[in-house]
């Protein structure tokens, strides 16, 4: 069993920074954030192997977000930088014990994994 908390949502001005935190509790193979917004399907932001720390991002957000991790603190962040208005969504922290590539776990995502409750992030002036 795994337990997810994210934390660091909120509302930000194009162009500035948000940190998202995820606390974790239990062992994981992958890890990742996805996103959704109203009306639109959940996209995989950004996803982590445990294993050998490889990374995936999306297209979408390639140069303006990283995902870090700290093992000590059992807990993975996602930096967003130059936010955009279109990267208002609900975040949400996912994790799987399993053997998932970080981009076969942001692309095809499933309701099996463990997910957080979400945050909230809003971009707007």
């Amino acid at each position: 069993q795994v337990q997810l908390v994210e934390s660091g949502g909120g509302l930000v001005q194009p162009g500035g920074s948000l940190r998202l935190s995820c606390a974790i509790s239990g062992d994981y193979y992958a890890i990742g954030w996805f996103r959704q917004a109203p009306g639109r399907e959940r996209e995989g932001v950004s996803c982590l192997s445990s294993e050998d720390g490889s990374t995936y991002y999306a297209d979408s957000v390639k140069g303006r977000f990283t995902i870090s991790r700290d093992n000590a603190k059992n807990t993975v962040y996602l930096q967003m930088n130059s936010l955009k208005p279109e990267d208002t969504a609900v975040y949400y922290c996912a994790a799987d014990g399993r053997f998932f590539l970080p981009r076969t776990m942001c692309v095809f995502s499933t309701p099996s994994h463990y997910w957080g409750q979400g945050t909230q992030v809003t971009v707007s002036s």
